[in-house]
């Protein structure tokens, strides 16, 4: 007999009875892999292996597959509460390789937590692992718990650019904050030094020659790519190929007032108001003089889109897949006709607005996968004003700015205000610039009943997955004087014990849960160190 099915109210798709089991709400994003990945970084110090982790974290969580970056720098941070010199990081220093080596450990228990039980698909083990013997230690470990493994290293040999990577990002961390520059760099490059005696590059032609790996050299000069196992390790070596590091700007805008948003009227392709041609204008003097070189405009295929382009007398490109949302059966209506036609349509829109899709329209999901295109090409290019529309420019500004599935539909983008976005080095700095042209205000807040539910949605490249408040947090591992005191066990192993883990300056960490941790401990150290 055929299955019966139900088409979910909300996003508008088939799914079994109730007599089967429903999936966890996180799982409504596209599955893309068939077991979770451990997406294994490599790479000496200063070779932007944190900065490749955070910005694929953050475009894998923007297409919707959960993913979380566990730095193993900052559960060393949490162990060793003062850093002193690179003397720490000694290969003969055997109580700093007994401390690094638990951490390394420490990060993936909650790795597997994070795969196996809190719904992630995707964690990114952010460490130097410059050894086939630490490689190993992850391999065995994936191997053991069923997870995918893709390696992604990271190669460069230009010392202006790592010397470049040290000021901008190293000497800022936790571990110089109370050093001047000059001394903290001859630490660091010390630090490198320890690591570069004993790094062994991965060898996709002999050692490496059956691991799924990527290496990037020379920041995307050249790559190399092997044994690619699935769909989305395929999409994390085509999204790495698009990305580069240099200074650029993106400018994003919407459209000057149209005549349906002094209406109230949603969708439709109506022209600007006598208002939004004057931020036309506006938008014209604003684009001279930030004089930009070799400035690339880009519009949606919509008719007020291209009317504020036109003012600016530069070639424009127009991209359909910038048009806004497409509210099917309620394009071209106010909220209060919606509300009278389709009450029940405009009372579930306002429970879930990313989720929801408008009957023959789309929803904020459907339309963040339209929008991945540009995404990439915006990655690829240097300085670019994109001129769109209210629901396109949340989307675009939730992947720069790392903002949640949830956040995302409530961002405020108004009219006739143009938002500077500058790449820094492990995120975007945004600016707002007013052009101080009137204009009807469009934007809808997040309904109290909404607010007041429950939000099971991950958040955006973060320790914590989950949006929901968290008991107190855990250590995994004690301090490094307890570790010396404890280092002549056999396979040491460090119980929590009840103080808090955030320190100043640091973000929270992830837990390994209570009431398993004794067994897990035990269990994995015999299967990563079988006796």
């Amino acid at each position: 007999m055929p299955m019966e099915l139900t088409q979910s109210r909300i996003q508008k798709i088939w799914l079994p009875n109730d007599s089967h089991p429903a999936l966890p709400r996180r799982s409504c994003g596209p599955q893309l892999t068939n077991s979770p990945t451990v997406i294994v970084m490599v790479g000496l110090p200063a070779r932007g292996k944190t900065y490749i982790s955070k910005k694929l974290t953050r475009y894998l969580n923007w297409i919707g597959v959960p993913t979380k970056v566990f730095n193993v720098g900052e559960y060393r941070r949490e162990a060793v509460k003062h850093y002193s010199s690179y003397d720490f990081f000694r290969p003969d220093n055997e109580e700093g390789m007994n401390v690094r080596k638990q951490c390394a450990l420490a990060a993936l228990r909650d790795v597997k937590l994070y795969l196996s039980e809190e719904g992630g698909q995707i964690a990114v083990f952010d460490a130097t692992n410059t050894t086939r013997e630490r490689r190993g230690m992850v391999l065995n470990f994936a191997k053991e718990n069923g997870f995918k493994v893709f390696f992604i290293e990271s190669v460069c040999n230009d010392p202006s650019v790592v010397a470049t990577n040290v000021m901008e990002v190293k000497l800022s961390s936790p571990d110089y904050r109370d050093c001047n520059s000059t001394d903290a760099m001859e630490d660091f490059m010390k630090r490198i030094n320890c690591y570069q005696a004993s790094y062994q590059p991965l060898d996709p032609d002999n050692d490496d020659r059956d691991v799924s790996l990527i290496k990037v050299i020379d920041v995307g000069r050249r790559f190399l790519v092997n044994r690619v196992q699935d769909h989305i390790q395929s999409r994390i070596v085509y999204y790495l190929m698009n990305i580069h590091v240099q200074p650029r700007t993106i400018y994003l805008c919407r459209h000057g007032e149209s005549e349906f948003n002094l209406k109230g009227r949603i969708g439709g392709d109506s022209g600007l108001s006598n208002r939004g041609k004057k931020f036309a204008s506006a938008l014209n003097k604003f684009v001279e003089e930030q004089n930009l070189k070799d400035l690339k405009i880009w519009t949606s295929q919509l008719k007020r889109t291209i009317q504020t382009a036109e003012a600016l007398k530069l070639p424009y490109e127009q991209w359909k897949a910038l048009n806004e949302i497409d509210a099917g059966v309620c394009e071209e209506m106010t909220y209060e006709e919606i509300k009278e036609k389709h009450p029940e349509e405009f009372a579930l829109r306002d429970q879930d607005k990313y989720y929801y899709r408008y009957p023959s329209g789309e929803s904020y999901q459907d339309l963040v996968q339209r929008l991945e295109p540009v995404i990439m090409e915006l990655e690829r290019q240097e300085n670019v004003l994109v001129i769109c529309h209210q629901a396109v420019m949340r989307c675009l500004l939730a992947y720069f700015l790392d903002k949640s599935a949830a956040e995302m539909p409530y961002l405020k983008c108004p009219l006739h205000t143009v938002l500077k976005l500058t790449p820094v080095a492990y995120g975007c700095r945004v600016e707002s610039v007013c052009l101080n042209v009137e204009a009807v205000n469009t934007h809808r807040d997040q309904s109290e009943e909404a607010k007041k539910g429950p939000n099971p949605l991950m958040r955006r490249n973060s320790v914590t997955p989950l949006a929901s408040p968290e008991p107190t947090k855990k250590p995994r591992i004690n301090s490094f004087d307890e570790h010396v005191a404890s280092s002549s066990a056999a396979l040491p192993v460090y119980m929590p014990q009840e103080v808090p883990t955030h320190l100043p300056g640091q973000p929270l960490l992830g837990k390994a849960c209570l009431r398993t941790v004794y067994h897990f401990l035990k269990v994995f150290s015999l299967l990563i160190f079988p006796r």
